[in-house]
């Protein structure tokens, strides 16, 4: 996948967040992507981190939670990023 094709890599995470079993995987590919310039990409990115707390019931909070708060301020993302904070204090342990 070409690094610039924006629907697909969101439709890749998406897909990843939901039929990937490996949750911690599909949680660092996302972290990554949060510093892709393309802000749909990085909308997307946040949304899977909620995705994968939800789904998986699990997220490393020590690596993810600083990162999230670090673009809260966003203007293109921070209500993604707002959302999978909820995700992550409402189906985690983790305190954010």
């Amino acid at each position: 996948m070409a690094a610039g094709d924006v629907a697909a890599i969101c439709t890749a995470l998406i897909s990843a967040a939901f039929h990937e079993d490996d949750g911690k995987w599909v949680q660092d590919w996302a972290l990554e992507l949060l510093a892709h310039p393309s802000a749909d990409v990085r909308h997307t990115a946040a949304l899977t981190v909620g995705h994968v707390a939800r789904i998986h019931r699990y997220i490393d909070h020590d690596l993810v939670v600083p990162r999230l708060q670090a673009l809260l301020d966003d203007p293109e993302i921070g209500g993604a990023v707002e959302n999978a904070l909820d995700d992550i204090r409402m189906f985690t342990d983790a305190e954010t």
